[in-house]
Order: structure tokens, then sequence, then C-alpha cells
């Protein structure tokens, strides 16, 4: 995953509190509708940017996790 697909997970997370933090100080609804609209848009290019991403392993499940490797039997 490239750090792009990282940044706008995070601005999606900051719009989803703001939004929060907007709804609980009864802000005016065009303003939290239209950062709702804009934060699943986000959140939708960011899931295809995720799933077109050119990444590539030589790992297999075989391999298990790195932080707990299992023996060969």
């Amino acid at each position: 995953m490239k750090i792009t697909a990282i940044i706008l997970l995070t601005i999606t997370t900051i719009i989803l509190v703001g939004l929060t933090v907007m709804s609980f100080y009864n802000v005016d609804f065009p303003i939290v509708f239209y950062l709702t609209c804009a934060g699943q848009a986000i959140f939708i290019f960011t899931v295809y940017k995720v799933l077109t991403d050119k990444y590539s392993t030589e790992k297999t499940f075989n391999d298990w996790y790195e932080d707990y490797p299992i023996e060969d039997k």
C-alpha cells in the first residue's frame, strides 16, 4: 500500500471525527450533509486506490506471520 492510501485514510478519519463533533454541537445540516458525502467519496476512492495498487509479494500462506515464525516439519 502506497503512502497516498494512508493519507487518504487519515483524511477520511479526520472527516468522520469532525462530523461526529459537528453533529454534537448542532452545526447546520447542509455542512454536515456535504461533508458526509465528501467523506464517503474519499473512502470509495481510497478503497479503489488500495485495490488497484501494483503490490506483489513473494510470501505465501506457508510463511505464516513474520513476528511468529514456525519451524518446518
